[in-house]
């Protein structure tokens, strides 16, 4: 039988921040994930200034990624057709950028490898279960392999939270996204990061997000309630683009380069389980994206940054503290600002909290550029609620990258 010290199951941006993080403690980890690298994955392919700073953490460089592209404001239209640009700080690192999600996740298993993490892609797990102070798992064309810890790095349907006995049967997500790469922009778009509050969206959004060469990331993400069915969104996804606004930010000649994919958000973090034994979740897996704006790669970085200290912290003899010290971090650094999303998210159902929320945050140049950093994860969302996280820099800190882009 194979053994390691920690397997992680899924090799995206959390299990890989878990894979690096144990590596660099000196932890031998292995990874699998059933699908081949690279590969695409659907997502808005935003990355917040916090997703950057743990980026630059790990060791990524952009150069790794081709498409890498750095945005220095956020132009965001109000349900009234008023549209505000909110400004990034320039000249002092990187606050925003895109990067297709395909480049994203092959760049991080690269850099994982070059720590020596063990990845075998192409290897999804059909089992696992605990087997006194080991968890075994069995995997496709592998056969069981047995770990002191496993890492569930899976998505929302993790098939290992499934095989330890704790889906939930009938679970959707909190959102629901449609997205497709878009070529031939000559707009506005090409260039801006754009971001519309429709009337028929809310609490949920349009966007379009650029890439170099004309290309754009086109998408829009509305929240599960009860009401919206997968078949209105795609009668919504049919005439998005040919909105005038979004023509015209789009340019006359562009064109979709591939079919729309569409996939499902997890947002609840402060009620989905984060561990059960010699097991720990993160990411997706976790229900850790944003409940505001669906973003969940900053949160599947830092959860998997997370479980993997708390892994080497308590070492291979103490799952119980290695749980305890993950739930309370996830509890430090994630539930306020998810309970504070979902707050702020109520003010959006509504046309008029939707206006007069772009209104206020539009008001001085002031609000503008402090917004657009806020709005950015540059600090945590509730962190003016939670003084454990104070610090002498807030909203002073420069941004990732500083001498790379």
């Amino acid at each position: 039988m194979t053994t390691t010290d920690t397997l992680i199951v899924g090799a995206g941006p959390a299990g890989c921040a878990a894979a690096i993080t144990l590596a660099r403690a000196g932890r031998e980890v292995m990874v699998i994930d059933k699908a081949r690298f690279p590969r695409d994955k659907c997502c808005g392919d935003g990355l917040t200034t916090g997703a950057l700073r743990l980026l630059e953490d790990l060791g990524l460089e952009p150069v790794s990624i081709p498409n890498w592209m750095e945005v220095d404001a956020a132009w965001v239209r109000s349900p009234s057709g008023r549209t505000v640009r909110f400004p990034m700080p320039v000249g002092v690192g990187t606050y925003a950028a895109v990067a297709p999600r395909a480049e994203l996740d092959a760049a991080l298993v690269d850099l994982a490898r070059s720590h020596g993490v063990k990845v075998l892609d192409g290897h999804g797990l059909v089992g696992a279960h605990h087997d006194g102070d080991q968890v075994v798992v069995d995997v496709d064309g592998l056969g069981p392999i047995e770990a002191s810890f496993v890492i569930g790095a899976d998505g929302m349907w993790s098939p290992l939270r499934k095989a330890l006995g704790l889906a939930t049967a009938g679970y959707l997500g909190e959102w629901h996204a449609f997205r497709q790469y878009w070529q031939g922009v000559s707009g506005p778009a090409a260039h801006r990061l754009c971001v519309w509050f429709e009337p028929d969206l809310l609490p949920g959004y349009a966007w379009s997000f650029p890439l170099p060469g004309g290309r754009v990331n086109l998408g829009f993400g509305v929240l599960r309630d009860g009401e919206r069915r997968v078949q209105d969104m795609k009668a919504t996804w049919a005439d998005l683009a040919d909105r005038p606004h979004l023509r015209a930010a789009l340019g006359p000649d562009a064109r979709p380069e591939s079919p729309h994919k569409a996939w499902p958000i997890p947002a609840r973090i402060d009620q989905a389980p984060l561990g059960l034994g010699r097991a720990l979740f993160v990411g997706d897996a976790a229900a850790a994206a944003d409940a505001l704006t669906g973003e969940g790669i900053g949160q599947a970085l830092l959860t998997g940054v997370l479980a993997a200290r708390a892994i080497a912290g308590a070492g291979p003899r103490d799952p119980g503290r290695a749980q305890r010290d993950y739930v309370d971090a996830v509890r430090h650094e994630l539930v306020a600002d998810h309970r504070m999303s979902v707050a702020l998210g109520r003010v959006l159902h509504s046309e008029r909290g939707a206006r007069g929320a772009v209104r206020v945050a539009g008001l001085t140049g002031w609000t503008r550029r402090n917004f657009g950093r806020w709005l950015f994860e540059d600090e945590p969302r509730a962190i003016a609620l939670t003084p454990a996280r104070w610090h002498r820099q807030f909203l002073a800190r420069p941004g990732a990258f500083r001498g790379d882009v």
